[in-house]
């Protein structure tokens, strides 16, 4: 056998790799720790619509909360180890393509690379936590000034704190507007779930992601006007985000609102996990 000939064989056998049990549960663990995550963002959201703002609620809260629970440490690693999960799922879309007709594309290696990225950056953090070694990364409003605090001082600062602004602006409309438009639903075994699953699904879908994708959208607003303003101190993390819905005209029960949302993905997540095509 040639040297091409194995190399093809090595590659097929890598893909079956990426596409068997381990990568499936990866993704299931990665999918249900995404879920705990935004569960509890959201239900610490919902006590400052009620008069609560003793917490942040940003995944910093989110841990501090499950740190005070009983196996607490046993329960962060568990969410670490399951982000992990989720970094090399998307890591494998990104070498090997995703499910669906479409995943091979350019464009669907792409996200999948961005997402690997992120994902891998939420797993540090959540594991340093649970390590003790650091503080989860710090709230994400201290890293939110930190970060475009040293954006702005590099040449066309302004201009690309502006531009990382509206890119967040832009990815937060496209999240909202995928969850109203059901686009998840192509990536969902939909053949096995009843009837009154799948509109249990499409509630928290569409509610959970039009939720996500404003919070997305109000940060990127707050990052714009930063940059605008030549003042780090206006980016905010998502804790200050939601927070920001309260101060609006609709007042806190918007910001109750929101936060409901959010629970709601948790939840669409934990469906993701069971029902999700990879």
């Amino acid at each position: 056998m040639n040297t091409s000939a194995l190399a093809r064989n090595g590659r097929a056998g890598a893909e079956r790799a990426a596409r068997g049990s381990v990568t499936k549960g990866a993704a299931k663990a990665g999918l249900a720790a995404r879920g705990v995550i935004y569960l509890l963002v959201g239900l610490l959201a919902l006590q400052i619509a009620f008069g609560d703002g003793s917490r942040q609620a940003d995944r910093q809260g989110a841990l501090e909360e499950i740190s005070h629970k009983p196996f607490g440490a046993v329960l962060l690693w568990a969410l670490g180890i399951g982000l992990v999960g989720m970094a090399l799922w998307r890591l494998s879309e990104t070498v090997f393509g995703g499910a669906g007709p479409d995943g091979r594309s350019a464009k669907k290696r792409l996200v999948a690379l961005v997402r690997c990225g992120f994902y891998s950056f939420v797993a540090y953090s959540v594991l340093a936590f649970a390590a003790g070694s650091g503080s989860g990364g710090g709230s994400g409003d201290e890293q939110s000034r930190d970060v475009t605090a040293r954006a702005l001082e590099l040449p066309a600062g302004q201009w690309i704190v502006g531009a990382g602004g509206a890119g967040i602006i832009v990815a937060g409309v496209w999240i909202a507007a995928r969850a109203v438009m059901r686009s998840y639903r192509k990536h969902l075994r939909l053949g096995e779930m009843s009837p009154r699953m799948r509109r249990l699904v499409d509630i928290t879908g569409v509610g959970g992601g039009a939720a996500r994708g404003a919070v997305f959208a109000a940060a990127g607003v707050f990052a714009v006007r930063a940059a605008v303003e030549y003042q780090p101190d206006q980016a905010k993390g998502i804790d200050d985000t939601l927070r920001s819905f309260a101060g609006t005209p609709a007042g806190p029960g918007l910001l109750a609102c929101v936060a409901a949302g959010l629970v709601l993905f948790g939840f669409f997540s934990f469906a993701m996990a069971r029902w999700r095509k990879v």
